[in-house]
């Protein structure tokens, strides 16, 4: 054989070598990627588990509402610091997580208005540190148990709480403000020592609000908010469009309390304080 015909001869076995070489490296590398992805399939499935495993499970009694609320409490002022808690106020029920929520069309009235009550305890921050975590805990259960009774009791339905305020939508607005001052005739009447020190102050709001998941967004969540804002502890104020909404012969009476502006709602607006209607008014 000559020179040239062995040099061919080893180019060949040469390219083969190469050539199955080649194949192996790709078997290979197809299944290096087939093995890897079926390691992240696996490794978001653990994941998966493990957030459902460390998921704490939905507060159902009132003592366990109001202990999630001290965590809350506690771990936003570790995050943002006594300031960071200072400035919550009624308005952050229309962004923080909803504990309950419904869809609109079981809420609104036939014009499509749903009645907002938003309430909270006044002087919430300076009390807690005045009882402690442990006395706030059972204050804010009994607060939590007599609050959602009322709201049961006229057909209310919990949107939001956040600490120790809710956000509470109704129908319409004669049962949200007959659930109201039943809330505060509880307070005022009530036994149990953990609410003696306890004023809560309440304000509602009649208008259309956009529905997103279940949740309520709008200038109207504002304005009931920014209602709630003026009242103070034991009163329930309520605006306009509530006295435009309630029946002559309503339960209810509104007598106007004050002409105020409202932060970050433009012009005046009418303030009004609810009371039971007298007999014969």
């Amino acid at each position: 054989m000559s020179l040239l015909s062995s040099l061919v001869v080893v180019l060949c076995l040469v390219t083969l070598a190469l050539g199955v070489t080649l194949a192996v490296c790709v078997l290979r590398l197809h299944q290096a990627r087939a093995d890897l992805a079926i390691q992240r399939e696996l490794a978001a499935q653990l994941e998966a588990d493990l957030d459902a495993a460390l998921r704490p499970r939905p507060a159902v009694t009132a003592t366990e509402r109001a202990v999630r609320r001290v965590l809350e409490t506690a771990t936003r002022v570790r995050e943002h610091g006594i300031a960071g808690l200072l400035e919550r106020s009624l308005e952050d029920l229309t962004s923080w997580a909803a504990d309950e929520r419904t869809e609109i069309v079981n809420l609104a009235a036939a014009d499509g208005t749903v009645t907002l009550l938003f309430s909270d305890i006044e002087g919430s921050t300076s009390l807690n540190d005045k009882l402690g975590d442990a006395a706030w805990v059972k204050l804010l259960a009994a607060h939590d148990q007599l609050v959602r009774s009322r709201v049961d009791r006229y057909r209310g339905q919990v949107v939001k709480t956040a600490g120790d305020g809710f956000m509470v939508a109704f129908r319409d607005a004669e049962a949200s403000c007959r659930a109201a001052l039943g809330i505060q005739k509880d307070l005022g009447r009530s036994l149990d020592p953990r609410l003696r020190p306890v004023r809560v102050r309440i304000g509602i709001h009649t208008g259309t609000v956009v529905s997103r998941d279940g949740d309520y967004f709008g200038r109207n969540v504002a304005m009931a908010a920014r209602v709630a804002d003026k009242a103070v502890g034991g009163e329930v104020l309520a605006s306009s469009a509530v006295l435009d909404a309630l029946d002559d012969d309503a339960a209810v009476a509104l007598f106007h309390a004050a002409d105020v502006e409202l932060r970050g709602l433009p012009g005046r607006h009418d303030l009004y304080r609810v009371e039971r209607r007298r007999p014969g008014s």
